[in-house]
Order: structure tokens, then C-alpha cells, then sequence
């Protein structure tokens, strides 16, 4: 006769993945939104969430819904699918200064020594410590635009790089790229 299979405790969610479980997620807004009908309003929520991993790896993503729970939800897929690796100076703080831009969002991020924290404002502010970064100071230019500033911010953290992948692209040692401080005086 046909028999039920036996259950398994060591089993996996399907499609789950355990990295899952230790990302950080930042809901940064949550705006309601209407569309004019021929028999009224409907209203919606759309909503913006960055996703991190605390060690570099970072995303943002929106989501619209008739329900606040499942806009967030939405964003927060999105989010993951969407994630970049930023490489980190000493797993704290970006290698250089850089500047992104994105529509009239204009961002400046500056690497920091120890101590400073995370001098951001808002939207920002959500990126880096979803991202895991404790030294960094920001400035937003221009647009305050919470979708503009994430933008910005994402397009200035993949101009990003590090010693070791420029030394590669130009076909140098690192010790190369990153000269000491007694060199540069004596030259």
C-alpha cells in the first residue's frame, strides 16, 4: 500500500538560503500614493528599503502595494536580488573618497580613521550601516530626495575599488599603488 514518506528534520526551506537569515534591512520610506479613478482614489503604499550584509555586501529596492507590509516585502526581494560588494579598508571604513551622482542627487563620501563613525544624514546613513562601514563622513549636495540620495550613493560605491584591483588593472604590485608616506615626502 501507498505509505506516507517519513519526515526529515535535516531538511532546507526551498529557495531559502542561510545567508538570508543574517541581513541587515533599513526601511528608509514608506510614501502613500494615490491613482484618480472614474469611481474615486485608490490608494497604495510605495516603499524603499536597503538591504545589507554587514561586511561590504549592500541593496536597495522599492515596492508599491495596496498593503504597507507587502510594499515592504516587494522592496525588500528587490533589495536582495539588487546587492553590490563594496570593498572596505581594514572591514571599516571605503579605500578613497568618491563622488556619485544621480539625477539632481549629488553625494561626497570620504573615508575616516578610526573613532570618527558614521557622519551621514538619513537615507545615506541607512546604506553604510546596513553595509557594515563605521568610519565614513558624507555630504549630500543638491537633491534631498531619499531615492535620488540612495541612487547617488550606489553610483559613487561602485566607482569604488580597491588597492589590489587597480594594482591588477594596471599590472602593478599593491605595495605599488599604496605608497608609504616617508616615499611620497622624499620625492
Amino acid at each position: 500500500m501507498n505509505q506516507p514518506a517519513p519526515q526529515r528534520s535535516d531538511r532546507r526551506p526551498r529557495g531559502g538560503d542561510r545567508e538570508e537569515s543574517d541581513l541587515i534591512d533599513r526601511l528608509v520610506g514608506i510614501n502613500r500614493v494615490s491613482k484618480v479613478v472614474k469611481g474615486g482614489r485608490n490608494f497604495s503604499f510605495a516603499a524603499l528599503v536597503v538591504v545589507g550584509d554587514g561586511k561590504g555586501k549592500v541593496g536597495f529596492g522599492t515596492g508599491k502595494a495596496r498593503e504597507v507590509p507587502e510594499a515592504i516585502r516587494k522592496a525588500t526581494d528587490t533589495a536582495k536580488k539588487n546587492m553590490i560588494h563594496v570593498p572596505l579598508r581594514d572591514g571599516r571604513t571605503l579605500h578613497h573618497d568618491v563622488e556619485g551622482h544621480y539625477g539632481a542627487g549629488h553625494v561626497v563620501l570620504r573615508s575616516a580613521p578610526a573613532g570618527t563613525g558614521v557622519i551621514a544624514g538619513g537615507p545615506m546613513r541607512a546604506v553604510f550601516e546596513s553595509m557594515g562601514v563605521q568610519d565614513v563622513v558624507t555630504k549630500s549636495i543638491g537633491s534631498q530626495n531619499p531615492h535620488n540620495m540612495i541612487k547617488a550613493t550606489f553610483n559613487a560605491l561602485k566607482n569604488s575599488s580597491s588597492p589590489r584591483s587597480v594594482a591588477a588593472r594596471r599590472g602593478l604590485k599593491v605595495g605599488d599603488i599604496v605608497g608609504r608616506r616617508g616615499d611620497e615626502a622624499a620625492s
